[in-house]
C-alpha cells in the first residue's frame, strides 16, 4: 500500500479501538468536563502512530508534517497551534496504553515462549552529565537519571535502561524504564510477573538469586539464560542455541533505535517521555498487527509501504 492507504487503515483500526475503550467506561467520554476539542482524539493518535513510524521524533515535527502534507485528511489541523496539538497529544498518555493492552489481545503471538533484554538510553551526551538538569531529579513519575555502564559500547553513560518483553515472534508486551544504575537483574522480576512459559535472557540474567526469585515467585515460569562467563561455559553448544532466538529481541532493539529513533531524548520531564516510548510502541504494535493481516512477515515494516 501507499502512504496515503496506511494513514487511512491506522485511522480506520484507532477509531474502532478507542469507541471499542470508550464504551466500558461508566460515562462513555474520556473527559470528565469541558467541551470535546477541535481535533479528535483518533486523528491526534493516527498522526503519532504514523509519524512514529516516519521516523519524526517530536511532537512539532508530526504537528508541521501533517499539517503541510495532509491537512485535506485532518481539517480541523491548521485551525490549531502547535501548542494545543502537543498538549492534547501528551494528555492522550494513559489513553496509549490502553489502546496498545487492548491490541495485544487480538494479535497472534506466543504467550508461552518470550525474550527479554535491555537497552542504554542516554539523555545526554557524557560530557554534559555534570550540569544536565533534565531528570536529575524524580518527578511524578518516580524518573531520575543515573549514570549506567553500556556493555556494548564499553562506556559510562547518563539516563535510563529500557527493558522490554518481547513474545515470540517478536511483539512487544511489557516495557519497563529504569534508571541506568539499576541492572537487568533488579527489573526482570517486575518484568514477569505472572509470566508463564519459558523466557530467553543473556549472560547478565544468568543470576542464582533471580533464579531463586522466580523460581518461589513464577513457578509456571522458567528462565533460561546463557552461561555468565563465556569461557568457563560447561555448555557451550546450548548457550548458542539459545542466543539463536534470543537474537530477535535485537532486531526490535534495532527498529526501536533506528526507524522509531528511540534513543534520541529530547523531552524534560518523566510525563512527556513515557508519552513518546508509548508511542513508539504503539506504533511498532499496529504494523505487527497489520502485517499479520495482510501475510507479511510480522517484523518487516517497510513493507507496509510500497
Amino acid at each position: 500500500m501507499d502512504l496515503d492507504t496506511l494513514i487511512i487503515t491506522a485511522f480506520c483500526e484507532m477509531d474502532d479501538a478507542v469507541n471499542t475503550l470508550m464504551a466500558r467506561l461508566p460515562t462513555g467520554r474520556l473527559r470528565q468536563r469541558g467541551s470535546q476539542p477541535k481535533l479528535g482524539d483518533s486523528e491526534v493518535l493516527c498522526m503519532e502512530v504514523i509519524g512514529a513510524y516516519l521516523g519524526l521524533e517530536c511532537d512539532g515535527a508530526i504537528y508541521h508534517y501533517f499539517r503541510r502534507h495532509y491537512a485535506h485528511f485532518f481539517p480541523a489541523l491548521p485551525k490549531l497551534h502547535r501548542t494545543t496539538f502537543t498538549r492534547q497529544a501528551t494528555n492522550l498518555c494513559h489513553l496509549k496504553e490502553h489502546l496498545w493492552q487492548h491490541w495485544l489481545e487480538t494479535t497472534p503471538q506466543r504467550h508461552d515462549f518470550g525474550l527479554i533484554d535491555s537497552l542504554p538510553l542516554p539523555v545526554c551526551r557524557f560530557a554534559r552529565a555534570t550540569f544536565c538538569h533534565r531528570f536529575r531529579y524524580e518527578d511524578i513519575h518516580q524518573l531520575r537519571a543515573t549514570y549506567g555502564y553500556d556493555h556494548v559500547a564499553r562506556q559510562t553513560f547518563w539516563g535510563f535502561r529500557l527493558h522490554l518483553h518481547v513474545a515470540w515472534p517478536g511483539l512487544i508486551t511489557r516495557l519497563a524504564l529504569a534508571p541506568a544504575h539499576h541492572s537487568d537483574t533488579a527489573v526482570a522480576p517486575q518484568l514477569l510477573q505472572g509470566q508463564a512459559g519459558l523466557t530467553l535472557g543473556d549472560r547478565n540474567y544468568h543470576a542464582p538469586q533471580l533464579q531463586a526469585h522466580l523460581a518461589h515467585s513464577e513457578p509456571d515460569l522458567k528462565l533460561l539464560t546463557p552461561h555468565k562467563n563465556k569461557k568457563y561455559d560447561p555448555k557451550p553448544t546450548r548457550s548458542r542455541q539459545l542466543s539463536h532466538f534470543r537474537y530477535r529481541i535485537e532486531t526490535v532493539f534495532s527498529q526501536f533505535c533506528t526507524r522509531f529513533r528511540g534513543r534520541q531524548v529530547w523531552a524534560r520531564d518523566g510525563w512527556h517521555l513515557v508519552n513518546r516510548l508509548l508511542r513508539i510502541v504503539l506504533c511498532h504494535t499496529l504494523c505487527f498487527k497489520l502485517n499479520v493481516q495482510f501475510g507479511n512477515p510480522p517484523l518487516q515494516l517497510a513493507k507496509l509501504v510500497q
